[in-house]
């Protein structure tokens, strides 16, 4: 059970460390956690995991920064419990991930690094058939002012980058296509990892609960997709490149 409103908690040194909060609005009121960033964002990423994995301390705020605690009255009335574990999750799911300025920078850094890796293998300019230098593809996204989103997974957000890119650069990403037929034991979970990196173009649930569909993807993203599926269905998954005709 939680503590009373406006109980002071010395668990942080607030002269020495820098919060990174899940804050939630809700009821009139202001409920924060204090997490581990990267760990939130993967969660955020996954749309899944455990609250406590997250969490710097099992405590639920009003003000972190004070160390206000939210109150028990607060936490039932808004949340219908006072466990950790039930608001954590909650706060978790519905709020915004708070990060400091430095970690959103490095955080937003390496991503925008990634992207432009990625587009430097997997892209080619239409005009001569090769590839753009990085240096190249690193000016178009200050050109185009490309907006590198913290929270989403470098595969989501990378159409969106390329058609930004698009308006300065000109760039042709190969497509591949996959039919694959995963298990019925893995076929819910696997549904939403494959929608994070890949399009489906069509699919159905088989009566024996297998998941088969037809996907969508850059050309470079394929053996990570193949491996993923090989791996999470411990090589149980049937998986046919459709060629080009």
């Amino acid at each position: 059970m939680m503590g009373r409103g406006n109980q002071s908690s010395h668990v942080f040194d607030q002269e020495k460390v820098t919060f990174n909060l899940a804050r939630l609005k809700k009821g009139g009121e202001t409920f924060e956690i204090v997490v581990d960033p990267d760990a939130a964002i993967a969660m955020k990423e996954a749309g899944m995991g455990d609250a406590k994995d997250v969490v710097k301390a099992e405590k639920v705020f009003s003000d972190a920064k004070k160390g206000l605690l939210a109150s028990t009255e607060h936490l039932k009335a808004v949340f219908g419990a006072d466990d950790f574990e039930t608001v954590a999750k909650v706060i978790l799911a519905d709020g915004e991930i708070q990060l400091t300025t430095e970690h959103r920078d490095k955080v937003r850094s390496a991503k925008r690094r990634k992207l432009i890796a990625l587009i430097h293998r997997n892209a080619i300019d239409p005009k001569t058939g090769n590839p753009h230098p990085e240096t190249r593809i690193e000016l178009a996204f200050d050109e185009s002012k490309v907006h590198v989103d913290e929270f989403r997974t470098i595969e989501k957000q990378l159409p969106d980058v390329v058609r930004k890119l698009q308006e300065v650069l000109p760039l042709r990403f190969e497509q591949a296509r996959l039919n694959v037929k995963v298990p019925a034991l893995f076929a819910a979970k696997m549904h939403g990892e494959i929608t994070r990196m890949a399009t489906i173009v069509k699919e159905a649930w088989l009566d024996d609960g297998h998941w088969q569909a037809t996907l969508e993807l850059p050309a470079g993203l394929k053996n990570d997709l193949i491996e993923l599926l090989e791996s999470r269905t411990h090589g149980g998954a049937t998986i046919e490149e459709e060629r080009k005709k």
